[in-house]
């Protein structure tokens, strides 16, 4: 029972470091307070599960757990002698989460802004108005999913290009359904094989486990994930030519500027690591800068315009100075997924806790010793589909098992695009059954979950063929 819990807990924890600058992990996991503690976090995460029929929002339940965890851990520790380990053992959690946190809310901003200066709709207004066929679109919907996606994040993606396929298929329910889970597999995929793709690549990027330029090596194998239950569905839909809608969006003043910030704010971050050794998410608040500056100037040139002709419909501002409307960059960090960033604090510091006990060293003798690790790599991608793939990776990133380049490549790969093959595994899926409500839905997924499980073996033997050179 032990064994299948402190699995459960590798495989939807997020933790931080399983020890403490190397120092060997005791084995606590037998102990009243550590059986304690496990309880507390899985009770949490179910709660977690059960969201959308509590309606309790995901990071209430893990920060309860967080505090409590911490609580029971210094008590080990001082009863142990050992008063001031729980000390050092939170904040170096705590430096991880500063370095995620960071990281997410300069991207949120970013999208925010752009999603303010109507470039997203922009984009959608264009693909509604041409009058491409159902199949056309299917294409076009996945395959900006899957190039969208490594920049900006799959669930904004995917909610972007649903939007489209809502639009144009409207009433062709199969159509629909086809779409959405071509454009959560492109999503999902395309997130697979940059950095800045997903949290996942993310963490793995900032951990050190791979470098930069090597994450495109997953580009191949992330392409087949797409292309193999595209190419399948695709002769499932139809040629017929829906009407085109008379729909036109016109980007807002600084739009096109944003985006270029947005790319330089990535560069920065890159740099940053790469030449510099400083952490990502300090170049990425160098961005946030850029991002403040420019947004002060669109700010005074929409004031100007609105003082010109008070009849332009802008945003209130009560700020920086000028009580007039225009863009403010406040408003859109204040937009950022908050339930989302302290869901991740709640189950960093959780599982950072439950490390202490020793619970993630079992998981790790278990899935990398046991199973191996190609079996172990390929079993986390598909478990992603059940539990979010953020924690899965995140449980990986703790337990740093030994293994080649190739196995940290294969590990990103399938945290990255298992949760394809059940709609629930990606926020990617979540995000359109809820667009899409009643139409896609969980068990309309499942029928062609065989074509995207195809998909996922062929992204993997294409990994292993065309990569074979990282698992030296």
């Amino acid at each position: 029972m032990k064994t299948l819990l402190t699995l459960l807990l590798s495989l939807t924890a997020l933790p931080a470091l399983a020890n403490d600058g190397g120092a060997s992990v005791r084995d606590l996991t037998g102990t009243s307070l550590g059986i304690l503690a496990l309880v507390l976090f899985v009770g949490a995460y179910a709660l977690v599960i059960m969201e959308e029929k509590l309606h309790l929002r995901k990071s209430k339940p893990v920060l309860l757990a967080a505090g409590v965890i911490w609580v029971l851990v210094a008590i080990t520790f001082k009863a142990l002698g050992e008063p001031d380990h729980a000390h050092h053992a939170i904040l170096h959690n705590l430096v991880e989460y500063a370095e995620l946190f960071l990281f997410l809310l300069v991207a949120m901003t970013y999208i925010n802004a752009m999603d303010e200066r109507n470039i997203f709709q922009a984009l959608r207004s264009w693909l509604v108005s041409r009058g491409f066929s159902l199949r056309i679109i299917f294409w076009l919907t996945g395959l900006l999913a899957f190039f969208i996606s490594p920049i900006a994040d799959n669930l904004t993606t995917a909610l972007l290009m649903g939007a489209v396929v809502m639009a144009v298929g409207g009433s062709n329910q199969r159509f629909v359904v086809m779409a959405c889970i071509n454009v959560v597999v492109g999503a999902n995929a395309g997130g697979a094989f940059s950095p800045f793709g997903d949290i996942t690549t993310l963490m793995v990027w900032q951990k050190g486990m791979v470098s930069f330029g090597e994450f495109f090596a997953l580009f191949l194998p992330s392409l087949v994930n797409w292309l193999v239950p595209a190419f399948i569905m695709n002769f499932l839909i139809s040629r017929e030519k829906p009407q085109a809608l008379d729909e036109a969006v016109v980007m807002k003043f600084g739009a096109k500027r944003i985006m270029l910030l947005f790319l330089l704010t990535i560069v920065t971050a890159v740099s940053f690591h790469n030449f510099l050794h400083l952490p990502p998410a300090a170049g990425m608040m160098l961005g946030l800068g850029y991002l403040g500056f420019f947004s002060y100037y669109v700010k005074l040139r929409e004031h100007a315009a609105h003082m010109a002709d008070p009849a332009l419909h802008l945003e209130p501002v009560e700020n920086e100075g000028h009580g007039g409307p225009g863009f403010d960059l406040f408003r859109k960090i204040a937009r950022a997924e908050w339930d989302t960033l302290l869901f991740f604090y709640g189950v960093i510091m959780c599982v950072g806790g439950l490390s202490q006990f020793g619970y993630l060293a079992m998981a790790s003798q278990f899935l990398y010793n046991d199973l191996g690790a190609f079996n172990a790599n390929v079993m986390i991608g598909i478990l992603s589909a059940i539990v979010d793939n953020i924690p899965v990776m995140f449980a990986v990133l703790t337990m740093e098992p030994h293994m080649s380049h190739g196995h940290w490549l294969l590990v990103t790969l399938t945290a990255g695009v298992g949760g394809s093959l059940l709609s629930i595994g990606s926020a990617a899926g979540v995000g359109l059954m809820g667009t899409a409500r009643g139409i896609y839905t969980f068990g309309r997924h499942l029928v062609y979950t065989p074509a995207v499980a195809l998909g996922y073996a062929a992204s993997i033997a294409v990994h292993m063929l065309v990569n074979a050179k990282y698992f030296h």
